[in-house]
């Protein structure tokens, strides 16, 4: 399914209905070049399940736990990952196969770690579009959510 955002209000209410039909242990892999909008998507994703404080990405630490909405949220930024060991570390399991909905930023970089049944949400730009324009593909799961 491919979806546009013209601008960040659209990118973060798709990222918001994604949030509010997720379900405990779906994990959603986001991927994009810097600047595409992730970020805000997810922040969007949060919303949905009902957590109201700051979201932002977890790029130092790896992982970010947000438990006061309806799932535990389980928010990843792998970019600065030198290896699935790191992930090994840091206990993904746990997260991946737990009872909460894990979003996960930059998920090609951990492809060999990750569940087939991960859905994938891709976000490009087109500059001949509009800079403020998006491309948002869902695959897998996250599609289905939306029909």
């Amino acid at each position: 399914m491919i979806l546009e955002s013209n601008c960040e209000k659209e990118t973060f209410s798709l990222g918001e209905k994604l949030g509010r039909l997720a379900k405990k242990e779906m994990i959603f892999c986001l991927d994009g070049d810097l600047g595409t909008g992730k970020t805000v998507f997810t922040q969007g994703f949060a919303k949905g399940i009902g957590i109201a404080e700051p979201v932002s990405s977890p790029t130092f630490t790896i992982v970010q736990i947000y438990e006061e909405g309806r799932l535990p949220f389980y928010h990843f930024d792998v970019y600065r990952i030198g290896d699935v060991e790191e992930m090994e570390e840091i206990g993904y399991q746990d997260y991946f196969y737990g009872n909460g909905v894990c979003l996960v930023e930059w998920g090609r970089l951990i492809q060999d770690i990750l569940p087939e049944s991960v859905s994938w949400i891709i976000i490009e730009k087109d500059l001949e579009k509009g800079f403020d324009y998006r491309r948002i593909q869902l695959l897998g799961a996250a599609e289905q959510l939306l029909l």
